[in-house]
């Protein structure tokens, strides 16, 4: 047994950090704040298909105290510490978060103690469609999964690689979802990784 998993492969792994590393309640109302992005488009003069970028101070004032309400980490943080621990896999964050909120993506990289626990921390510091930003580093790090909790996201990734798995985090306003990886919460998608 033990020389069974020794041979197995260490996988490299990927994590979103609002809604999959951090406890974000707010994730919940996705669903329902997405009925209302056909109204949001034309008063804001976005394309329905693009993800919000605030410009102005204000506007960025207020994208900073939504991304307070990922105001704790999520619990099963342990484990992927164990799963660092036990060379199940190598752990990234990779966030969409915008450059302008750097400084609030750095505090939480300390408050979690990153360094100990994932091989390196990517932001979106070039403020790229963070769809964009993340398909670009899954490519560019070679990761056999990326957890994301994002639905959007998940539709809108396009990748051609037939050994990378997309890990969904729903939620019980959109768990209805057809989805081949779709999981409750992060304990249950890493559990899945340590059974595999």
């Amino acid at each position: 047994m033990l020389s069974y998993l020794l041979m197995k492969k260490v996988l490299k792994v990927g994590f979103d950090l609002d809604g999959v590393i951090l406890y974000n309640p707010i994730r919940f109302i996705r669903p329902i704040a997405k009925l209302f992005k056909p109204i949001k488009s034309l008063l804001l003069k976005q394309n329905l298909d693009s993800f919000y970028f605030p410009k102005s101070k204000l506007e960025q004032f207020l994208f900073r105290l939504l991304h307070k309400t990922s105001f704790k980490p999520d619990s099963a943080l342990f484990n992927i510490k164990q799963l660092v621990k036990n060379k199940r896999i190598k752990a990234y964050i990779v966030t969409g978060r915008y450059g302008f909120l750097k400084s609030d993506y750095e505090t939480w990289l300390k408050k979690i103690n990153a360094k100990k626990i994932f091989e390196k921390c990517y932001q979106n510091t070039d403020d790229l469609q963070p769809n964009k930003f993340k398909e670009k580093m899954i490519k560019k790090l070679d990761l056999d999964i990326y957890i994301e909790d994002n639905w959007d996201i998940v539709e809108k990734l396009k990748i051609k690689n037939k050994k990378l798995k997309i890990f969904w985090i729903t939620n019980i306003l959109d768990k209805n979802i057809p989805y081949q990886y779709k999981f409750r919460d992060l304990k249950s998608a890493l559990e899945n990784i340590a059974t595999s």
